[in-house]
């Protein structure tokens, strides 16, 4: 039985981080367990490939929710990174941090140490920022020395371009960084990317620091429980190579398996409500009611037209011998359509003149929706282009629970979505400030005709049935782990698992309410605080430790 210092259950956003920041002194043992294969599928450091990452049944844990009631009673396909860099290797890349007063939220719920005075300086560490001499302020708001890479677009779609002076035209102000001063406004997302590959987390955090003789990472390891010597968590139990083995941790066992694994793991490990642990038969170690609730995720509608200038990316004949040609200059400079991320423009709006900071965020692509790449047939049949509006502070809550005690078997998803009237009220008003903005003058050489709603879709009733019946996700779930000091709380606001000892969580589940925007960011700023807040803790028992062995060896010597 091998033992380390510290045991990282998931190699994700948060683990790639974790292993980086616990490793680096050469001090510490770590371990870092992935359930997925190493990041070696070309696909994933092609921007452009993310349609081929997406689909994997490798590469993506393919979780699927109960039934939505809400929305037509659908089951709705939640793609979610299944190896090295987790979800920020199958993602569109896009770097958003969410808005100031997301983080003030949260240390106003309690959790001292998370306002955005707090967690800037976690975001400006993380950031190799190329663009810094472009935007107002950039040394105020990011940093140029950190391990992940942020860079403008290699290449922009002339779509892009036409939905941001659309913007304008429909009186948004351009704005340059959304991770600045300000939020509100239309313009090209910023993308984790380097040298026009993507810059995932693995490859930002991991890739530099492989070699190391104290960190060991151990893919295809499918954790299936935490080990608990009474409350105080010891190990983890993986099943890899078909044969179940146990790696003990000296100090702490970190989750940060995601949002859905995460709880799901807590669960069988015997972490969580009496109630639906006995539902199973497994023993409870601790009884902590809320871990799998509280769950969020923003829910994405989209408004799509047909596309008469041949810009757009579909797979008709014309457009594949464009992307032939953009694999050459991609394969030989880096350069070209191949770079980018789709997702390439975008904006933060108010859904009414109340509304003190932006609540909508768009995401333009040059394509027409195609279901999560799962429908690839809208590709071959239609040139277009896509404007997907999502609300983005939800107040529907949902849980991740037990399928079955069984550790291979997923967890039951229930988004819960749309369970409030203004839920679905902002995305209504969503899809018609939508069709206001695709409907201005500069995208009148490109709009041929609506195709998703359609013009018959007009009312108010047919707007929000058709919300119910097409909204997905866009792949931002959180908060089934929160940090907080209640009784529904998972974690304390060091991200330590209450009610045991050696057990912490650090990934986007720890977060008590979703934040303004793409959560892989967020998630990379949690997982370097939590280093820093784990090396503290770390530090002081061995020090505690040291002095006792002192003190033992001092009374031996006087025996």
């Amino acid at each position: 039985m091998k033992m380390f210092d510290f045991v990282i259950v998931g190699g994700g956003s948060a683990g790639c981080v974790l292993a980086n920041r616990l490793s680096a002194s050469g001090k510490w043992q770590v371990c870092l367990l992935e359930a997925g294969p190493a990041d070696t599928n070309p696909f994933i450091h092609v921007p452009a490939g993310i349609v081929p990452v997406i689909r994997s049944k490798v590469l993506n844990w393919n979780f699927w929710t109960t039934p939505q009631k809400n929305c037509a009673n659908r089951p709705m396909h939640w793609p979610r990174g299944r190896t090295l860099g987790g979800s920020s290797s199958i993602n569109a890349m896009c770097y958003v941090r969410g808005h100031a007063q997301d983080y003030d939220h949260w240390a106003s719920l309690g959790n001292e140490g998370w306002s955005y005075k707090d967690v800037l300086p976690y975001f400006r560490r993380m950031e190799n920022f190329e663009a810094i001499d472009k935007v107002q302020d950039g040394s105020q708001y990011h940093g140029v020395d950190g391990p992940l890479n942020v860079a403008e677009p290699r290449y922009v779609n002339p779509l892009m371009y036409a939905f941001i002076e659309a913007g304008q035209q429909a009186g948004y102000p351009y704005r340059e960084d959304f991770n600045g001063a300000e939020q509100e406004g239309v313009g090209l997302y910023h993308t984790m990317q380097k040298g026009g590959q993507r810059c995932s987390n693995a490859r930002a955090y991991l890739d530099p620091v492989r070699s190391r003789p104290n960190l060991t990472i151990i893919t295809h390891a499918h954790a299936t429980r935490v080990v608990f010597d009474g409350k105080r968590a010891v190990g983890v139990r993986y099943m890899h190579n078909g044969r179940y083995t146990d790696v003990r941790a000296r100090h702490e066992v970190i989750l940060s398996a995601g949002a859905v694994s995460s709880p799901h793991l807590l669960l069988l490990s015997g972490v969580g409500p009496h109630k639906e642990l006995s539902r199973h038969g497994i023993a409870q170690v601790q009884e902590l009611p809320g871990v799998g609730e509280n769950l969020q995720d923003h829910l994405d509608i989209h408004v799509t037209y047909r596309e008469k200038t041949h810009h757009s990316v579909n797979f008709q004949p014309r457009a594949l011998l464009r992307m032939a040609f953009s694999a050459l200059k991609y394969i030989f400079r880096r350069r070209g359509e191949l770079t980018s991320n789709f997702a390439q423009a975008g904006g933060f709006i108010c859904s009414d003149a109340e509304q003190p900071i932006p609540d909508l965020q768009w995401h333009m692509v040059p394509f027409v929706n195609s279901n999560h790449g799962q429908t690839l047939r809208p590709l071959f049949k239609y040139r277009g282009f896509t404007l997907l509006t999502c609300f983005l502070r939800p107040e529907s809550r949902g849980r991740v629970t037990l399928n079955s005690a069984d550790p291979f078997s997923p967890p039951a998803i229930d988004a819960n979505y749309l369970a409030t009237e203004r839920d679905l009220a902002v995305l209504a008003a969503g899809v018609r400030e939508a069709r206001r903005v695709l409907n201005q003058p500069a995208l009148a050489p490109h709009r041929l005709a609506e195709l998703e709603p359609g013009p018959a879709v007009q009312s108010d009733d047919e707007i929000r049935d058709y919300v119910r019946r097409r909204a997905e996700t866009i792949y931002h779930p959180v908060g089934t782990c929160r940090m907080g000091r209640d009784t529904m709380a998972v974690v304390d606001p060091r991200l330590r698992v209450r009610g045991v000892t050696s057990l912490r969580v650090v990934d986007a589940s720890v977060m008590p309410t979703l934040i303004g925007g793409n959560t892989n960011a967020p998630t990379t700023m949690i997982a370097e605080r939590a280093a820093e807040l784990i090396l503290q803790d770390a530090t002081i028992r061995h020090g505690i430790t040291a002095l006792r062995d002192s003190v033992y060896s001092a009374e031996l010597a006087e025996k």
